[in-house]
């Protein structure tokens, strides 16, 4: 568990991804009346999540709603395991562009026959063969979930003392992000990442379209953001996102890194 701003905190999910350990930051919304979680970590990750909400002090009987930001099985792998865990029905709340995707009625859009066939050659050659079948059934097979709302950019959402829906789509066509009002706190998703202490932009090849990824930024001048929870990297907190929002909203697609 790790402090963003108060009522904010990060629920570290930790798993193996192209051969190595990757940890992904879900966030966790509490006041004493409820819970609600941003997006779900990787699957198999059950222990991570109930870590999570027991390090911050939150009983799971409060958590009431997941919020998943887009379809990527990273965010909604969690899912199916944690509404067994529960046992009872939770709000799911999802873009309606990217419902379709997370209820499993249509193929994940990045998960392309091209995609699976060349699965072998995304591996280190150290990966054993066993773990490569068993990820090549996971994007066969995807989790998936119901959702039982769809939201959309401008939405104003009571959670947490109030969170705003912001349509930033480009990593995938309906991913959004949340402005937590009372901290100033943007809850980026994937549309920016911390890397080496900076705020950056996934790589272009994990976006489904790199220039609307970079052209979304620019509604975020709207908001006087104080932090950046990032999905990939944590937190940011140097005091000057805005600035640095704009100066990648600003950048040429073009002029993308590697």
């Amino acid at each position: 568990m790790v402090n963003i701003a108060s009522g904010l905190e990060f629920v570290p999910v930790t798993a193996m991804a192209m051969g190595k350990a990757d940890t992904v930051y879900p966030v966790l919304l509490s006041d004493q009346k409820e819970a609600v979680l941003v997006d779900a970590g990787y699957p198999g990750r059950l222990a991570d999540l109930a870590a999570g909400l027991a390090n911050a002090g939150v009983a799971e009987r409060l958590l009431s709603t997941v919020i998943l930001t887009h379809q990527d099985i990273d965010h909604i792998g969690g899912m199916p395991e944690l509404l067994r865990h529960l046992g009872r029905p939770i709000g799911v709340l999802a873009h309606e562009l990217e419902k379709p995707y997370i209820q499993g009625e249509r193929r994940l859009i990045k998960i392309t026959d091209e995609a699976l066939a060349g699965i072998d050659r995304m591996f280190p050659p150290e990966v054993p063969e066993q773990w490569r079948k068993a990820f090549k059934a996971l994007l066969e097979s995807p989790p998936r979930a119901g959702v039982d709302r769809t939201i959309k950019g401008g939405d104003e959402l009571p959670y947490g003392g109030g969170i705003v829906v912001i349509d930033t789509p480009g990593h995938t066509p309906g991913h959004i992000s949340l402005y937590h009002v009372p901290s100033k706190t943007l809850i980026a998703g994937d549309a920016l990442i911390v890397a080496d202490g900076r705020l950056g932009l996934p790589a272009p090849e994990l976006a489904v379209d790199y220039g609307q990824a970079v052209q979304s930024l620019r509604v975020l001048s709207a908001f006087d953001i104080r932090r950046v929870a990032c999905y990939h990297g944590g937190l940011y907190d140097a005091g000057d996102a805005n600035e640095q929002i704009a100066g990648l909203a600003a950048a040429s697609p073009d002029s993308a890194p590697g």
